[in-house]
């Protein structure tokens, strides 16, 4: 009789417990599935935009209508990206020209000024390291007229060589920020050996700093480089359609009084492919420096 009981006990504990499997199971189940519709959701409205681009850009001057925007293209044409990529083309040279040398000589130099302000401490250092970080909260638009004028009396021309002087000298901030939030993580036993075999502030830069930079300048120089490619401030202040860069190209081709509503969304989705394939390839190379720096700092 006692046998019985134990029994019955045990099986009405193993259908309990069968019963809250279940539960757990079944909420699972449902959390994931509202998971994927959220992200689903996200990606659609992401993406819509990007849909709309793609299509207009098929579309003949007829078809290419606002009221149509969300319709397929009754006939697919390529007239859109020829003449695009005609008006584009020249600018793009240059803008390569522009984003090249500036990301690359933003990030040297921002990775020199990390590796002073966190390993080779001097007195000032946080207040120059402030002033320097100052720079990345003042406004384009304040700073634009006597910017203008600053770089006229320099003598810098028009153009690209204006333009990559700027965004070298307005890159230098957040640069700087990365690579000393960065450097901050590498340990300073690495420096005092250098120090002990004699090496000086240079030679520990180019044989210990700048061999682990991978991941920072991976950032810097994505990030750099997005943000000279798309710049369109500068750009109209300090160059014209005859020598800036292609967002200046872009806003002219979506100019006038009859907008080609095809030619302009194929330059906007041909401007955008570089930046695009950047991402592409180094996009967690980009996280993961990131997550790098944010160790310490």
């Amino acid at each position: 009789m006692a046998t019985a009981t134990v029994n019955n006990k045990n099986r009405a504990r193993s259908a309990q417990d069968m019963a809250s499997d279940a539960k757990r199971t079944t909420k699972r189940r449902i959390n994931r599935t509202l998971k994927y519709a959220l992200l689903i959701f996200f990606v659609i409205m992401v993406l819509l935009p990007a849909y709309v681009l793609f299509i207009t850009s098929f579309k003949g001057t007829a078809d290419a209508d606002p009221s149509r925007a969300w319709y397929l293209p009754q006939v697919w044409e390529t007239g859109g990206w020829v003449k695009a990529w005609t008006t584009l083309a020249p600018s793009l040279g240059r803008t390569v020209m522009l984003v090249v040398p500036s990301a690359i000589i933003s990030s040297f130099l921002g990775s020199i000024n990390g590796y002073v302000l966190s390993k080779w401490k001097f007195p000032g250092a946080n207040i120059i390291f402030t002033l320097i970080l100052f720079g990345m909260f003042i406004p384009y638009q304040a700073v634009m007229i006597p910017l203008t004028q600053l770089v006229s009396d320099l003598g810098v021309p028009q153009g690209i060589p204006s333009l990559m002087l700027l965004h070298i000298v307005y890159g230098i901030p957040i640069c700087t920020l990365i690579f000393r939030n960065y450097y901050a993580s590498v340990p300073d036993e690495l420096i005092e050996a250098a120090r002990m075999d004699g090496a000086g502030i240079l030679r520990t830069y180019g044989s210990v700093i700048l061999p682990v930079s991978a991941p920072g300048f991976v950032v810097v120089l994505i990030w750099q480089f997005t943000s000279a490619w798309n710049d369109y401030l500068f750009a109209a202040f300090f160059s014209s359609g005859r020598n800036g860069p292609v967002t200046i190209a872009l806003s002219f081709l979506a100019g006038g009084q009859l907008t080609d509503y095809a030619a302009s969304m194929a330059g906007a989705l041909i401007a955008s492919v570089p930046t695009l394939i950047v991402y592409i390839l180094l996009g967690k190379y980009f996280v993961g420096g990131l997550m790098s720096g944010s160790v310490k700092g």
